[in-house]
């Protein structure tokens, strides 16, 4: 017996599901879970056969909740069973075919002996088989991950995946209840520094992926601004950031009004600039990157930080000005577009990192 769970979403399964089912439980897994995630009354009878073979267990979802939702209800009955939480994985696998047996076979001889460990079946893109529209969003979401999240990915969107059981407790309530889902379990396994390795998997569409139950639009915007909200979050702690600096100027200025100017100046600045900052380390710190490092420690590599931006704006600004000629305040923008970019990057990845 191979001592893995296999777990199938599945919405209106096509007569070819139960074949498919089938010789999945000819391979003696400890149990193949199907969810039925609210699907006609057309798809009974398919289901009721389903239900009838040897290891096969039946979840409802009375109306559709969507496959991360799905995902999840497997996920939480696998670890309140008792014999299923005795497992050495969960293999999740599509419903429409497109994941040959070897590969799920594969899948679970990988996950054997393994520990905090996510394993992905990869895809190719590069055959003619492949349709545009999955090609393009696959390449377009895998760059993306890797710019946000400092992990290249191959595949990004596949259904095929191999999870430890020790980090199935991690996925249960994770948010996304659509296709989103998946992409926020590699946002997690990434935060939790999981192992997420790649295996590569026959890459098979049937009927240019008719079957399938993404929505182009809407669960591609999901994906989307999942993987971009944290980036969202920084853009408007900084741009807060901003108002509140030109706000305590402009006070500061007022209330020093008897200096002479040179030094009312100063001093407004200098005052606007440390009331600004802290504020943008306190948020970026608690809100943006949730990071649990020492106040001290990430205060001090944050100014840090804050010193080097400066001197690197002052000097990129002179240089690119020497170079071109262009209006200086042209120059400061496009220096202080790439700063803000990589202090992103370094914030995330080194100052506050979980």
């Amino acid at each position: 017996m191979k001592n893995c769970v296999i777990v199938i979403p599945v919405l209106d399964p096509e007569e070819s599901f139960f074949e498919y089912v089938k010789s999945l439980v000819s391979e003696e897994f400890l149990s193949v879970i199907i969810i039925n995630d609210g699907s006609s009354e057309e798809s009974a009878e398919l289901f009721t056969q389903c239900a009838g073979l040897k290891s096969v267990r039946l979840l409802q979802h009375v109306v559709n909740q969507g496959k991360g939702r799905a995902l999840k209800t497997a996920f939480d009955y696998i670890l309140k069973n008792e014999e299923l939480s005795q497992a050495e994985g969960v293999i999740t696998v599509d419903a429409d075919g497109q994941h040959r047996l070897n590969d799920v076979i594969h899948i679970c001889e990988e996950l054997r002996s393994r520990q905090e460990t996510l394993i992905l079946g990869s895809r190719s893109f590069s055959g003619s088989q492949v349709p545009f529209k999955s090609r393009l969003g696959n390449t377009l979401t895998s760059k993306v991950f890797q710019l946000f999240y400092n992990r290249k990915l191959k595949d990004t969107q596949t259904g095929l995946r191999g999870l430890t059981l020790d980090i199935l407790q991690y996925f249960v309530s994770l948010e996304g209840e659509r296709f989103s889902y998946e992409t926020n379990m590699l946002i997690e396994a990434v935060r939790k520094k999981m192992t997420i390795s790649e295996c590569t998997i026959e890459t098979i569409y049937i009927n240019d992926n008719q079957g399938t139950h993404f929505r182009p639009l809407k669960d591609s915007l999901e994906i989307y601004w999942l993987l971009v909200k944290n980036f969202v979050a920084f853009m408007s702690v900084s741009l807060s950031s901003f108002l509140i600096d030109i706000s305590l100027f402009q006070v500061f200025i007022l209330l020093l009004g008897i200096l002479p100017s040179s030094r009312r100046i100063l001093l407004a600045t200098i005052i606007a600039r440390a009331g600004s900052s802290l504020y943008n380390y306190l948020m970026n710190r608690s809100i943006v990157f949730k990071s649990k490092q020492s106040f001290k420690q990430t205060l001090f590599f944050y100014y840090a930080l804050v010193a080097v931006e400066a001197l690197v704006s002052a000097y990129g600004v002179s240089l690119l000005f020497g170079l071109t000629g262009l209006r200086e305040l042209y120059l400061k923008i496009l220096t202080d577009a790439c700063i803000f970019f990589v202090s992103y990057r370094i914030q995330k990845f080194l100052i506050f990192r979980d």
